[in-house]
């Protein structure tokens, strides 16, 4: 778990990292983070002489954000847990709920590499791809709480089964698992992964520049149907693999301009706030909650 204390212009005052620990209940867990907020209070008082005010909670799964309901999380085995009405009942305080992604999606925005841009799409290449449509300082959730679920693009139909159900979906292929999948096999090396493969890479090794080439062709196939339904100004590609710096930029925005026809070519930026853009995500949800809760 990573944990932030966040000033109201998203200032990172303070950050704290925690195991999740190994009992994964929802009553576990958020006994941890409960424990865990105590501390980041506690640290605020002491160290700015004031308590917290608000909390955001930033959690993967699909999320029911206006009920602050985690209603599914596959990786969790979770499901209809009321987390905001569990924290809020212990912290005493209005509590925020939000998609890791779409927080993530929202700093970036508002304070990282999108600042000043008014539609954008943030693309975090982690385990797993997800995506958060940015529109005028916000994020959208769509209708259900699904909308930027670009990980589940089919790009490849005869493609790997992925556990959503269909074959060739972009995280199968493109997804830094799916990097370090493709390279160990074919490194011959069931240790290496996507790090390992972009070294390789650099170094001019054939089989890694074929399984890096092989990811950044379907990254470009599902970037570039996002692209044509949400035309975006700027594309924000974070995530581990994104770390590869231009080893992955490069030949990504050469396959996305190869791709596009009508379309207008956006920016391909990398991200800006690295693994804390999830802390003051929840953070700016904290406070935008707050100031709906004063304007109301």
């Amino acid at each position: 778990m990573k944990a932030a204390l966040v000033g109201t212009d998203g200032t990172l005052l303070h950050q704290a990292r925690r195991a999740t620990g190994r009992k994964r209940g929802p009553e576990a867990v958020v006994e941890s983070i409960l424990a865990f907020a105590a501390e980041l209070r506690a640290y605020g008082e002491e160290h700015f002489g004031e308590s917290a005010v608000a909390a955001g909670v930033a959690v993967p799964g699909i999320i029911d954000a206006e009920n602050g309901v985690l209603l599914y999380a596959s990786n969790l085995g979770w499901s209809n847990v009321p987390l905001r009405a569990l924290l809020g009942e212990r912290l005493g305080v209005p509590v925020a709920l939000g998609h890791d992604v779409r927080t993530g999606g929202l700093a970036e925005g508002r304070i990282g590499a999108g600042r000043g841009t008014d539609r954008f799409l943030f693309v975090p290449l982690g385990t797993g791809i997800a995506g958060a449509i940015g529109i005028a300082g916000s994020i959208e959730a769509g209708a259900h709480g699904y909308a930027g679920e670009i990980g589940h693009l089919v790009v490849r139909p005869d493609g790997p089964h992925c556990s959503c159900g269909q074959r060739g979906c972009l995280e199968t292929l493109a997804s830094a698992s799916a990097v370090t999948r493709a390279w160990a096999a074919a490194s011959g090396d069931p240790e290496a992964d996507a790090a390992d493969c972009a070294k390789a890479v650099e170094a001019g090794d054939p089989r890694a520049e074929k399984v890096w080439l092989d990811a950044v062709d379907a990254l470009a196939a599902g970037l570039v149907t996002a692209l044509t339904l949400l035309d975006p100004s700027m594309l924000i590609i974070g995530g581990g693999l994104a770390e590869a710096g231009e080893t992955l930029f490069t030949p990504l925005r050469a396959a996305v301009e190869e791709r596009v026809t009508f379309q207008k070519l956006p920016h391909i930026v990398p991200a800006a706030l690295g693994d804390t853009a999830g802390c003051l995500g929840a953070g700016l949800l904290a406070w935008d909650l707050l100031a709906t809760e004063v304007s109301a």
